[in-house]
């Protein structure tokens, strides 16, 4: 486990998930980064918690860090259902909050994004039902305050079993560089 008063404490459990705290919603970039950095075409994470709960903010960090431009606005996308941005990788953010099931997931023709060669991202993934892909990365964004959030990230399939490890090293490096450039005693 490693802790950062500005950036959180994080801890690899034993069931292969991955906790993560972080005091501010700024404290969520380095996570994302981390994130980005295993991302290839066609993953999968799926974004669950309640309403404020930081999806949205994640996601803004993700593409951030997937090199997605200050020209393209990274919102919600409620009633839309699904935006798409560019960057280093493709990324399509659906937001599934509106459909009631999976029934209604395939009416609004949403499948199909999942099968695309892009890092989809999906808010209020329930609503998939039996059509959620069993290779996937699943994070469950809390409440731990008023500004700060819990997020465990659990991966599911072979492919995110390995990519958690390096998720979890990348943050033991990005904390161990930020340690190094703080300033000593004098």
């Amino acid at each position: 486990m490693t802790t950062d008063a500005q950036q959180g404490t994080w801890t690899q459990e034993a069931d292969g998930s991955l906790t993560v705290v972080c005091p501010t919603p700024e404290a969520l970039a380095p996570l994302a980064e981390a994130l980005a950095g295993v991302l290839a075409p066609g993953d999968l994470v799926l974004l669950q918690g309640d309403l404020g709960a930081g999806k949205t903010t994640l996601t803004q960090h993700l593409a951030r860090a997937l090199g997605v431009g200050d020209d393209q606005y990274v919102a919600s996308p409620s009633f839309a259902l699904v935006h798409e941005y560019r960057g280093r990788l493709p990324m399509v953010h659906m937001d599934l909050y509106r459909l009631a099931d999976e029934d209604d997931v395939e009416a609004a023709g949403v499948l199909e994004y999942l099968e695309q060669p892009s890092v989809t991202v999906v808010e209020w993934p329930d609503r998939l039902g039996s059509l959620t892909p069993d290779d996937r990365l699943e994070i469950c964004l809390e409440h731990a305050s008023v500004e700060a959030r819990r997020i465990i990230l659990i991966p599911k399939g072979a492919n995110w079993r390995r990519k958690i490890d390096r998720i979890a090293e990348q943050l033991a490096q990005t904390t161990m560089q930020q340690s190094n450039n703080q300033p000593g005693p004098r």
